[in-house]
């Protein structure tokens, strides 16, 4: 099978179930928003340590099942029943793994700038990412159904993220960089 298609050489691109929209359209900015986070995700595992791969991959799979459900146009009842499972149990995962998380690290006693280690860095980045995917969702779900689970899903996980970018620091013996505000 090749790659390319030529289908989407005219500025348009197939949602799952067949229908044809502008690649323009706020749907797809959408869950090209959660698949830039996944990539970040995937670039935060790289030489990350042993740890972190159990708890990212996870987050990577459902962050692919969150941008089919987005891909999928909501009038399309056919679409919809294949799409996989989407529901709350992953944040109850994510805030189990932030508690946890939270245990091991010393109180945050003042604001931190992205930094420290290059794990950490990425784990900031992603979570900027995640707010700008979980930003566009919940604007375009003023015009269009969207399940709950997923804004809820991005605002949990970039909580999470933040948590395991200074969990990441914390175990590589490295400092938060502390926000010092200009005199």
């Amino acid at each position: 099978m090749k790659i390319y298609t030529r289908t989407g050489d005219d500025g348009t691109t197939g949602l799952i179930g067949g229908d044809r929209v502008r690649k323009s359209e706020a749907r797809l900015e959408c869950y090209g928003t959660v698949d830039e986070l996944n990539a970040a995700l995937g670039l935060g595992r790289v030489n990350a340590p042993i740890w972190v791969h159990p708890l990212l991959e996870p987050v990577q799979n459902e962050l692919f099942v969150i941008g089919s459900h987005l891909a999928a146009p909501e009038n399309d009842p056919t679409a919809q029943k294949y799409l996989p499972l989407l529901d709350e149990s992953p944040i109850a995962r994510l805030e189990m793994q932030i508690d946890q998380a939270e245990a091991e690290l010393p109180p945050l006693r003042n604001f931190i700038l992205p930094g420290g280690t290059e794990l950490a860095a990425r784990l900031h980045l992603a979570r900027t990412v995640c707010r700008r995917a979980e930003r566009l969702i919940v604007n375009f779900s003023w015009d269009r159904p969207v399940n709950p689970v997923i804004v809820t899903y991005l605002n949990r996980l970039s909580d999470w993220l933040f948590v395991h970018a200074r969990l990441a620091n914390h175990r590589a013996g490295v400092e938060d960089v502390i926000w010092k505000p200009l005199k």
